[in-house]
């Protein structure tokens, strides 16, 4: 299952973070001769960023039934905020430390929930979180909410998590320089389609758009993408799989929308 991948070759690109960060202990590992980048979604909000070394970080899992998946392997776990289709961590194998998983949210208190705001360097990779909501009226629906920008490879990567505004021109300038875009569209509990759209065009990731949380066949409690594709250009849907790969060096003049692909594995005959 899930065993394609798509290979989108250009040129190169370099992000030197402007964030102080603390330095933590991480095993090395070997320079591959090509350096790549692989993105696997497993529906929902749930992704699996592997970098060139082969380092596995995880944001938003979740165990929905319907999502079936192999086997998922996280050096490192994000959680964007602690609804429990975002923060499932029992079915990666094997299980992360406790040490590390960075939640943007901590609940102090049943029913109160406050921003954990992180920023770690683990060797190369770096992650921090910005404060948002999962709601256009300050949480007053349905809470808190963390987004989530990482760099690895000289790229940097953002995951929105279940955001539910258009961003401030604060936050968009905390978030900074995104070549990566992890984008809520399905609305009902976050960004609709053209909410997303506006949240897109505040944050000009460079390289990738890659929809999430909407609704899939066979999986309709969310709204599907069309009303996130209606006049878009650059629109590439990928059927055969749920990775997506490409040079970390890639360059390109605007970037592309990517529909990773979600398919039950075939019955065996």
């Amino acid at each position: 299952m899930f065993r394609f991948s798509t290979l989108i070759a250009l040129s190169s690109f370099t992000l030197l973070s402007t964030h102080p960060l603390r330095a933590i202990g991480q095993e090395p590992k070997k320079e591959p001769l090509e350096k790549t980048i692989k993105i696997r979604w497993y529906g929902q909000s749930f992704f699996q960023l592997e970098t060139s070394l082969g380092f596995k970080i995880v944001f938003d899992p979740h165990a929905i039934p319907f999502f079936e998946r192999p086997s998922v392997k996280a050096d490192y776990v994000l959680i964007s905020h602690l609804h429990n289709d975002h923060n499932q961590i029992e079915v990666l194998d094997p299980q992360p430390k406790e040490s590390d998983v960075y939640r943007g949210l901590v609940e102090p208190k049943p029913g109160k929930q406050e921003w954990k705001l992180i920023n770690e360097k683990r060797g190369q990779i770096s992650f921090r979180n910005i404060g948002t909501f999962h709601d256009a009226l300050n949480g007053m629906q349905r809470g808190k909410n963390s987004i989530w920008i990482l760099e690895a490879d000289g790229l940097v990567f953002c995951h929105l998590g279940d955001l539910g505004h258009e961003l401030t021109p604060e936050q968009v300038r905390a978030i900074g320089k995104v070549d990566v875009l992890m984008v809520p569209i399905g609305g009902i509990y976050t960004l609709n389609g053209e909410q997303a759209k506006k949240v897109v065009e505040q944050i000009k990731p460079r390289l990738f758009i890659l929809p999430m949380h909407y609704g899939v066949p066979g999986y309709d409690d969310l709204v599907g993408p069309d009303e996130f594709l209606e006049g878009q250009k650059n629109v590439k849907k990928i059927t055969n799989t749920n990775e997506l790969i490409f040079p970390v060096d890639l360059k390109a003049d605007s970037p592309t929308i990517v529909l990773l692909g979600w398919k039950k594995e075939p019955p065996k005959k």
